[in-house]
């Protein structure tokens, strides 16, 4: 029997060695998966979560059957209509795994509320509200996007995969105006001037563009529902119910029945029915700053109400997350933007995190360390207890990072080893085509995904390794996002993060332009002699020796944790 274990031990060596000779893009591919992660002991923070953003309608068709609604026929302009991306195409993803792999603990989507049904025409061409971003009816799904059922689906099986879902919503106005689409009556909204963002009032009470219909967010005066609306509802059969919770939302809380709170209270429906675990808020630099204050209050009655009803069903004890859109901050501007004549700080307005509109131009002008110890410094002490949610694309930031997808591996490293919390935009992750021949404006954004490309071409399937291996470690690692760096060495470059939070400790080493083969990284005075290290990225443990630890492979980055035990 000892030889024949023998025999089968020096087998599996040999094994080892033939695969460890295998070309570097197999090995990657072959390293993604070496060994299982325990995320369940691992805490989920906002402040370093790896969100994944896309747009609903581009992502992926799991119901043809939903794709034409509302005799939304016309031709539109390149890119300009809707392609049949829906909540079932996303939810049959979460269950592939695919987001699991990419090491996403968050997931945002665009808006799915009922949307016009007409068509713009202008210098773009004819566009349908395939974005989401043009709201005709707050109650309602777009049939195009789903059904409530299929949010329910999507939300419940988001939860049990270990992810979030952040509901991407919009209080700052209604869809345009079209043949099919009237505009909301004149106490609800204003459709003139158009902002020139030169003020504090210029930026808020204005129309963001021509023909876009401002809601009176400023407003405490009552107003009735629209006609339109009443009959909506009394046609589909839900006038009565949608009268009578109504009722009962403003005798709760005695808010007046202004725009705005008729539309906090369709939005926070959401969480209170699905569990629905925080708000990406659109527009809110445009928006009276009050109204998140009461967006989040009332978002927070309905968590915990939520929580109440699914106790078997809650991931955690965070609280309702908020982060919003303040187009134009970036962090270098702390606690507060300024609107020229007045500076607002939305943070003290229940946003736990804003999106960051600086990394863009950091990831242009600066090195790693540059940009790792800034991002640090301010978020552990003028946004400390705050985070921001850092990009390098999105559906409508004309000058990405990266344009032409050609640094796909640097992009990875900025955006997933950047303290904050990190937002995949669709196809960053496959180098999905930032630039579409014909196409108007943003449009060019907003391709379908290039799910085929992942398929059939290896450099992008060696890409997507990448951004899998540093999402997972992320995911695994809140010390990444929300620790502390040091660097501990500059050639080879080395840092550290660390992220104590009560008894919950958490170290990481990280090496980055790495020399291939053989390769000595720097780690005394954070990790001490004779401790036992693994390399996520190659699948190695290694032990530290004099302060220094050996790894020899063809990569040019190390993510080093303690070994497990």
């Amino acid at each position: 029997m000892k030889y024949l274990l023998l025999a089968m031990v020096v087998s599996l060596l040999f094994i080892a060695c033939r695969n460890a000779r295998k070309e570097p893009e197999k090995e990657a591919l072959a390293a993604t998966d070496t060994r299982p992660s325990a995320t369940a002991d691992v805490p989920f923070v906002w402040e370093g979560a790896n969100v994944y953003f896309l747009m609903t309608d581009r992502f992926y068709n799991g119901n043809p059957g939903n794709d034409v609604n509302f005799d939304r026929t016309d031709p539109t302009g390149p890119l300009r209509g809707f392609m049949g991306g829906d909540l079932e195409g996303i939810t049959q993803k979460i269950e592939a795994g695919y987001f699991t792999d990419l090491g996403v603990n968050a997931l945002w989507f665009t808006p799915v509320v009922e949307q016009i049904h007409g068509a713009t025409d202008e210098d773009t061409g004819v566009t349908y509200g395939y974005h989401g971003y043009w709201a005709k009816d707050w109650t309602a799904l777009d049939p195009n996007f789903g059904t409530k059922k299929d949010l329910a689906r999507l939300v419940k099986t988001a939860h049990e995969h270990g992810i979030r879902v952040l509901m991407d919503v919009v209080l700052n106005h209604t869809g345009p105006v079209t043949e099919k689409d009237a505009v909301w009556p004149e106490d609800w909204v204003r459709t003139g001037p158009t902002c020139d963002f030169e003020t504090y009032e210029t930026t808020t009470a204005c129309t963001l563009v021509e023909n876009l219909p401002d809601i009176r967010t400023e407003s405490d005066e009552a107003v009735e529902l629209p006609d339109a609306l009443l009959a909506k509802w009394k046609e589909e059969g839900r006038l009565s119910n949608e009268l009578d919770e109504l009722q009962l939302f403003f005798d709760r809380t005695g808010y007046p029945r202004a725009p705005r709170f008729y539309i906090i209270k369709w939005l926070t429906d959401y969480v209170n029915d699905l569990g629905i675990d925080g708000f990406r808020v659109d527009t809110a630099k445009h928006v009276d700053e009050r109204a998140w204050t009461e967006l989040h209050r009332e978002a927070s009655y309905a968590f915990e109400s939520w929580k109440k009803k699914h106790p078997g069903e809650v991931l955690d004890e965070n609280p309702f997350y908020m982060v919003g859109e303040v187009y134009g901050y970036g962090i270098s501007s702390g606690r507060q933007f300024d609107f020229g004549d007045k500076k607002v700080d939305f943070y003290d307005h229940s946003f736990k995190s804003l999106i960051n509109f600086e990394l863009v131009e950091d990831a242009n002008t600066k090195t790693y360390e540059a940009i790792f110890k800034k991002y640090s410094k301010i978020l552990h002490s003028d946004l400390k207890d705050k985070s921001v949610l850092n990009y390098l694309a999105s559906h409508d930031d004309p000058t990405p990072y990266d344009m032409e997808r050609k640094e796909c591996i640097r992009a990875a490293n900025v955006l997933l080893l950047t303290p904050g919390a990190s937002q995949i935009y669709y196809g960053d992750e496959s180098a999905r085509s930032l630039i579409v021949e014909g196409t108007v404006g943003d449009a060019t954004l907003r391709s379908f995904m290039n799910w085929e490309e992942q398929d059939s071409l290896p450099q992008t399937r060696k890409i997507l390794a990448h951004w899998q291996k540093l999402g997972k470690f992320r995911r695994d690692h809140p010390a990444v996002g929300a620790g502390k760096h040091k660097r501990l060495a500059k050639n080879p470059y080395v840092f550290s993060r660390t992220y104590i939070n009560g008894d919950y400790k958490d170290k990481v080493v990280v090496g980055l332009d790495l020399p291939k083969g053989q390769k000595y990284l720097w780690v005394k005075g954070f990790f001490g002699d004779g401790t036992l290290l693994y390399d996520t990225y190659s699948g190695t443990p290694v032990e530290v020796k004099n302060g220094k630890v050996m790894l020899d492979n063809e990569f040019d980055i190390a993510l080093l944790e303690v070994a497990k035990r």
